[in-house]
């Protein structure tokens, strides 16, 4: 089974709507986040498993 997984971003001013699909097209999460480069980094941290680097 693929470990790939497609996020989908809707940004806005204060909250970015997420949402994540697996390789078979399920989606496997939704959430709304606030719109902080901390807060999208400590996300995509979670969805990858993997360190990110901070800008």
């Amino acid at each position: 089974m693929s470990s790939e997984k497609y996020i989908g971003l809707d940004v806005h001013q204060a909250t970015i709507s997420v949402a994540v699909m697996d390789s078979q097209g399920k989606i496997i999460m939704e959430s709304i986040l606030e719109t902080k480069a901390s807060t999208l980094l400590e996300f995509l941290r979670w969805t990858t498993r993997q360190p990110v680097r901070d800008f």
